[in-house]
């Protein structure tokens, strides 16, 4: 089973974060930024909230990377721990990016889980994520999507007894369901990048 693109997504978000970091903490009178500590510049609240967010992002990177080490070596068990360890992070209050960490974690967590066999324990993972999060994303699409492995997962157990046929079938059902929700989120988004307005030229640009 690969997980590489897990790792991958996370990097995309948190060089994201990087940058809106970077950006928020441009002095507004000088241009500089805040590590220039300037004695007449007051810290302001934002700054604080951003080091708080770009604290928990490094942290969250930090018990990826570890988690990834555990899976090369084949120790699952230490690579699940890793990744529960994000869940237990702190963001900034209303941080969306907080959301998307930790579905992002939830989504490896689950995906580990399934490879333990422990179905279960990775379909509360994933319900959970799906009703604690206010808004639809490429993290909750993914969500989706492993919601519908473990229901695959469900009907190939299934599939053993041939008394169990029916319930097999529903499980599958259930799965392109879940496929289908992933998808629609997925292609929502598409839409709403495309219609989004190209941002205004800077003054004196030619036309």
């Amino acid at each position: 089973m690969k997980y590489g693109w897990h790792l991958t997504a996370f990097a995309i978000l948190l060089t994201l974060a990087n940058g809106i970091f970077f950006v928020a903490t441009m002095d507004r009178s000088s241009g500089t930024t805040s590590t220039d500590k300037s004695v007449t510049r007051v810290a302001e609240p934002e700054d604080v909230i951003d080091q708080e967010l770009m604290m928990a992002l490094a942290q969250a990177k930090n018990f990826h990377h570890k988690a990834k080490v555990y899976m090369t070596d084949g120790n699952v068990a230490e690579a699940i721990a890793a990744v529960r360890q994000i869940l237990s992070l702190k963001f900034p209050a209303n941080a969306p990016e907080a959301d998307d960490v930790r579905n992002d974690a939830r989504a490896l967590l689950a995906k580990l889980l399934i490879s333990q066999n422990q179905l279960e324990e990775a379909m509360r993972t994933v319900n959970e994520g799906i009703a604690a999060s206010p808004r639809e994303s490429f993290f909750v699409a993914n969500l989706y999507t492993v919601q519908g492995e473990i229901h695959e997962a469900r009907a190939a157990q299934l599939d053993a007894d041939p008394a169990q046929k029916s319930k097999a079938v529903e499980e599958r059902r259930s799965a392109i369901t879940s496929y289908d929700k992933s998808i629609k989120i997925n292609e929502t988004i598409q839409k709403a990048l495309v219609k989004k307005p190209s941002p205004p030229p800077p003054p004196g640009a030619t036309k």
